[in-house]
């Protein structure tokens, strides 16, 4: 088992910080916005952040809006479809009660104007024990009907028979109706259900707006008091040093050295200086005085100068006249030796040239190139 070593831990650690050292270097060195534009990336992505939730807190609300927008649609659509319905169902129970119960059959002036009234009418001979078949009539005659019996049964059958199906007309009616109110009822239901769905759909989407809209405003507000805190915090300790420092000035106090400045002491403050004395103004003058006559020596002294410069110069630039035509002459001579050692070489040059093509004819790979830009130094 290797035994690690505090140095070898040590020498790890370092070449670690070193790697990370030039990726950070490398990423900013390679990166080319960075590089060529610059600026404060993270105060960009915050207030790329601050937009991105301002308008998320938009686009909530509008969303809000919109669902409570088509809510109100689709309830508006149940209710106009629902009152719809009513109306139809209503029409077409009262076109059946129409035409169950109050048929023009059972209308009491029907007998009027019914155009079967020749086809309903009694015959002239209904039956033999009709009043109307009198004597001078002709009607009935001795030994006639001898079905009386057979009729009578047919009559009573017939009779059965439409009661039955009078009956059973009424029983098909009621299903019919309560089927009908039974399928109104489940609609109705349904459409509760519906609407009570979309009610808990938009109370939940607007309770996560107004706590998302909540939350971003009790940040703003606890930053906003925060800041504001601060600064009165500031200009508090502002007020009480400006007091102090008054209270505590050479203005107030009117001491003659607040006229002194931190530049320098020949130098004054012009806003406190109270003027010069008499001594500094005497001592003034004699500067003055001495400063006049030094003046006109530096000049008499600075008149001699040139002139022994001019004197120099002049000397100078005959003996330069004299050392440039001399190092021309030089010059010339050294370039024609130098062209041709040049010539000499670029023979000798081109004659190697031809031989390393002639001896050298790879040609460069791809990994020739991609070993270049690799690292940050």
């Amino acid at each position: 088992m290797e035994i690690v070593q505090p140095k070898d831990l040590e020498r790890h650690c370092a070449l670690a910080r070193r790697r990370h050292a030039e990726l950070c270097r490398q990423k900013r060195i390679f990166n080319a916005r960075n590089r060529i534009i610059g600026g404060d990336a993270n105060a960009w992505d915050i207030q790329v952040r601050d937009q991105k939730i301002k308008e998320a807190t938009e686009r909530a609300r509008h969303e809000t809006f919109a669902a409570e927008m088509r809510h109100n649609d689709k309830i508006t659509c149940l209710l106009e479809n629902r009152k719809r319905r009513d109306r139809q169902n209503l029409c077409k129970a009262v076109n059946d009660f129409q035409q169950n119960f109050q048929k023009p059959e059972t209308r009491r002036e029907f007998d009027v104007s019914d155009p079967l009234a020749l086809k309903k009418d009694l015959p002239a001979r209904q039956s033999d024990s009709d009043v109307r078949n009198t004597v001078s009539g002709l009607q009935r005659f001795m030994g006639e009907d001898l079905n009386v019996h057979e009729r009578k049964k047919f009559q009573q059958e017939q009779n059965r028979e439409w009661s039955l199906q009078q009956q059973r007309e009424w029983k098909a009616a009621q299903a019919d109706q309560k089927c009908a109110e039974d399928l109104h009822t489940q609609t109705r239901l349904q459409w509760d259900e519906a609407a009570k769905h979309i009610q808990g759909l938009e109370s939940t989407t607007r309770r996560a707006a107004c706590a998302a809209v909540k939350e971003f405003n009790k940040g703003q507000a606890m930053e906003s008091a925060e800041r504001k805190s601060l600064e009165k915090k500031q200009e508090h300790e502002d007020n009480v040093a400006e007091i102090a420092n008054l209270l505590r000035g050479d203005l107030l106090s009117e001491n003659p050295q607040q006229a002194a400045s931190a530049f320098g002491p020949h130098r004054v403050v012009p806003d406190r200086w109270k003027g010069m004395t008499q001594e500094q103004l005497e001592q003034i003058r004699g500067v003055q005085k001495l400063q006049v006559q030094e003046k006109l020596r530096l000049q008499e002294e600075e008149r001699q100068r040139d002139q022994d410069w001019d004197r120099q110069r002049i000397q100078g630039a005959r003996g330069a006249l004299l050392f440039e035509r001399l190092w021309q002459r030089q010059q010339r001579d050294l370039r024609r030796a130098l062209d041709g050692s040049n010539l000499g070489l670029a023979a000798e040059r081109l004659l190697q040239k031809k031989h390393m093509k002639e001896v050298y004819t790879n040609q460069p790979t791809e990994d020739y190139f991609t070993q270049f830009n690799t690292g940050s130094r």
